[in-house]
């Protein structure tokens, strides 16, 4: 079987040299991440392909993807090639984290928590989102090179044991909401791999970005039974922290 880490790149290397970069400010993420970065000058943001939520200026990005990375590098950012699981910066370097549908397609997500931990300060913001329920996988999350959809109780763990609070929470995601649409992408990438990438970029990614709901932010965390993704916003505490704040 093919490595986690090989399916991701065979995915997006060529999405994202068809693809062009999209702005901060066209996603749903944005006035909740303009909140934050203004008390926040040490930013990171690992593995936003062409769709980065953090300002371009002043934020330090990590994909693993060269494509991403060069055109992200072209429209002014500061980005560079890497791994979450090996993130190339010292301890305690940032304030404000962003991890937007990252855990999932790592093998080890453990030593991907460890890592953002590892260069978050004392009292940092963690912005991350993930996939949830087994039961809701689907063959795009195999396409788009998903790992696992999480148990939310497993992900609140994890989160808890490598020092992160949940302070507040919402409902995210792009992924469309249409079966037989899904059914059509996962299709058109077995058998028509070269328009598929076209379409994608230019046209499905493109639709999705301009139909975003609003970001409905709430404290504390959501009802998350029959939520799709959830977007949690962390506080960095300590190993020994419950997960979700009372």
């Amino acid at each position: 079987m093919k490595a986690l880490l090989d399916v991701n790149r065979d995915f997006y290397d060529p999405l994202w040299a068809g693809s062009r970069l999209v702005p901060p400010e066209r996603f749903n993420t944005w006035p909740l991440v303009q909140s934050l970065a203004g008390d926040a000058a040490r930013r990171a943001e690992i593995g936003p392909g062409l769709c980065p939520r953090f300002p371009l200026q002043g934020t330090r990005f990590l994909d693993m993807s060269p494509p991403a990375v060069a055109k992200l590098v072209g429209g002014g950012a500061d980005a560079q090639v890497g791994l979450v699981t090996h993130l190339p910066w010292a301890d305690g370097a940032f304030d404000l984290v962003g991890a937007f549908d990252i855990l999932e397609h790592v093998d080890d997500d453990d030593v991907a928590l460890a890592e953002l931990s590892r260069v978050s300060g004392p009292g940092a913001v963690l912005l991350l989102s993930a996939p949830l329920h087994a039961a809701r996988w689907t063959p795009f999350d195999t396409l788009v090179g998903h790992g696992r959809r999480y148990d939310p109780a497993v992900l609140l763990a994890k989160l808890g044991d490598h020092g992160w609070s949940v302070e507040r929470s919402a409902v995210y995601g792009m992924q469309p909401s249409s079966t037989p649409l899904l059914d059509f992408v996962v299709w058109s990438f077995a058998h028509r791999r070269s328009a598929a990438i076209w379409w994608y970029a230019n046209a499905i990614l493109p639709i999705g970005v301009r139909f975003q709901e609003r970001l409905e932010v709430a404290p504390g965390l959501i009802d998350l039974h029959g939520v799709d993704e959830v977007l949690l916003v962390c506080r960095r505490t300590s190993p020994t922290a419950p997960a979700v704040l009372p």
